[in-house]
């Protein structure tokens, strides 16, 4: 039988949830749920609180939450049962990878699902790459962004070496379930981020963006690395979904 998240945890303390006050709350509900997943304050088999309780608890509106639980279930995260609610699922490579690789084929029109997904994981891998990275890890990020930086030069796409750079990224960070994500993302996302990457000045755009966040991670500064990886996802998103 599933266990709640009212239940005490092993270092003796309960979930804590934050109340979001910024805006595109559903995806910070998300992020913070993932986070007590990652800890392990919520284990495999938990099942959340009700969708009231956590709206209380987090100050969003139930559909709010209603979105966050399905950003989690796309991500493989979490899965809702009849009846029971939302429950934590296995926390493993082909739990998470696979149910989301198979969701997304059946959804490619489904751009912003997708970008909300990187806004996700993505920051959070850069801020974990600013504490794991070796220094051959942070060499070879370099090497790419020379590449990229040529390639800008002689006015040339440079999505080889946008999904190499962001790859690096998931591969430094150290989890072997971000790194099948993020290779899904890459794939199902070719067709737009080709689009975003023609427009005049987007190409510098990314390039500039890439810089920060390997500035940061360079520099071992975890909430400056998440920070610059959001801002640049940010940018992307805004500028596709005008578009779209």
């Amino acid at each position: 039988m599933a266990k709640t998240a009212s239940l005490v945890s092993a270092n003796g303390g309960q979930p804590q949830f934050q109340a979001v006050r910024k805006t595109r709350r559903y995806q910070q509900v998300a992020e913070q749920i993932h986070q007590l997943v990652v800890q392990g304050v919520l284990k495999p088999g938990d099942r959340l609180p009700p969708e009231r309780e956590l709206a209380e608890k987090f100050g969003v509106s139930r559909s709010s939450i209603r979105d966050a639980l399905r950003t989690l279930e796309v991500m493989g995260i979490a899965e809702s049962h009849h009846g029971t609610g939302t429950v934590v699922r296995d926390f493993s490579v082909d739990s998470v990878a696979v149910p989301l690789s198979r969701l997304l084929v059946r959804q490619r029109h489904l751009v912003a699902e997708l970008l909300d997904v990187r806004g996700i994981i993505e920051p959070a891998l850069a801020s974990r790459a600013a504490i794991h990275a070796s220094d051959e890890q942070i060499a070879h990020l370099e090497e790419v962004l020379r590449r990229q930086r040529d390639r800008v030069r002689r006015g040339e796409d440079a999505i080889e070496e946008d999904s190499e750079f962001h790859y690096g990224i998931a591969l430094a960070a150290g989890n072997s379930v971000a790194l099948r994500i993020v290779d899904v993302l890459m794939d199902l996302l070719s067709e737009s981020r080709t689009q975003w990457l023609q427009a005049p000045g987007r190409r510098e755009k990314s390039y500039a963006g890439h810089l920060r966040i390997l500035k940061a991670i360079k520099c071992r500064d975890e909430a400056a690395a998440r920070e610059a990886a959001r801002k640049h996802l940010s940018e992307i998103e805004g500028i596709l979904m005008r578009e779209a």
